[in-house]
């Protein structure tokens, strides 16, 4: 089409904006691409509309429908819900979302499957995600329900506004007891689905005290000022205080077998945070599933 008069002189990303109805965000990502041609060359964001130039725009297909299978997830408990979000208490072997290769239960589908409406902003596959937990780590976790709470609390969770607490049981006796790990993570060169501490890897920093010692191994609270994938399991494995069960990350089979662990045992404590609509302070707190209850017993009876 060629450009109107009314865009002459406006910049590609507010023109295009203005005439398409889009995002001037999303104009910018279109340009950047090569999407947006004027005049048989590709513009950038900044460069100046002419009336009367020829403008191509090649558009994204359009947004598939959001398609969840609701299905119940048994232990799957509502912590807190409201119009904006909904935190859940989520079981180990449950997925925050689909993806590929995993069949199983996940966090939507069981929220699907127990009715409540989830954000429709995001990736398709991650709609109302704003964060993660791993399949094998339990706990609390929040997801949006209206688009402003996934666009405030996205926010947040960039912006490192949000309190995440997780506890771990650790092998050994970490040295100093409350500390901080600084150490960067990556990919694991020999290994797509493990990570590791790494020159080249992304900052990440763990805050960690000790809450309980025991003969083998210590209880800790855990702030992570970062959440890089696997976060604590590669920190604590650094350091050769490996999560105890965390086999996939160096702990001793010995350990896991005597605590009774088929897992990691890292729980998703609490997270705290301004509430998306009106900024009051919220902290949701998640109880320890049965099977890192026990395995505290076993280390308390001695």
């Amino acid at each position: 089409m060629p450009v109107p008069d009314g865009l002459d002189g406006m910049r590609v990303d507010a023109g295009l904006a203005r005439l398409l109805g889009l995002s001037r965000t999303a104009v910018a990502a279109l340009a950047e691409e090569g999407a947006v041609v004027v005049d048989g060359a590709p513009a950038a964001k900044s460069d100046r509309l002419g009336a009367g130039s020829w403008l191509e725009v090649e558009l994204p297909a359009p947004k598939r429908e959001l398609t969840i299978d609701p299905e119940p997830v048994d232990g799957m408990k509502i912590l807190y819900a409201d119009d904006d979000i909904v935190a859940v208490d989520k079981p180990v072997g449950v997925a925050a979302h689909t993806g590929v290769g995993w069949t199983g239960p996940t966090v939507v589908g069981g929220l699907a499957a127990a009715g409540y409406r989830i954000s429709t902003s995001g990736a398709h596959e991650r709609q109302g995600i704003v964060q993660r937990l791993d399949v094998g780590t339990s706990g609390v976790m929040v997801v949006a329900q209206s688009e402003r709470a996934y666009t405030v609390l996205k926010r947040a969770f960039k912006e490192r506004t949000i309190d995440k607490r997780y506890h771990a049981l650790v092998q050994g006796h970490p040295d100093p007891s409350s500390g901080t790990i600084d150490a960067p993570i990556g990919r694991h060169h020999g290994n797509d689905w493990k990570f590791a501490v790494m020159a080249d890897g992304k900052p990440s920093v763990t805050h960690y005290d000790t809450v309980e010692a025991f003969q083998s191994a210590s209880l800790l609270d855990i702030h992570l000022e970062t959440g890089r994938t696997h976060q604590i399991r590669v920190h604590f494995a650094a350091i050769r205080h490996p999560c105890c069960g965390d086999i996939t990350y160096g702990a001793d089979p010995t350990i896991a077998k005597r605590l009774g662990l088929e897992r990691q045992w890292l729980h998703a404590r609490s997270l705290g945070f301004a509430h998306p609509s009106d900024g009051r302070w919220i902290e949701i707190t998640s109880d320890y599933p049965a099977d890192l209850a026990h395995a505290l017993e076993v280390l308390r009876s001695g």
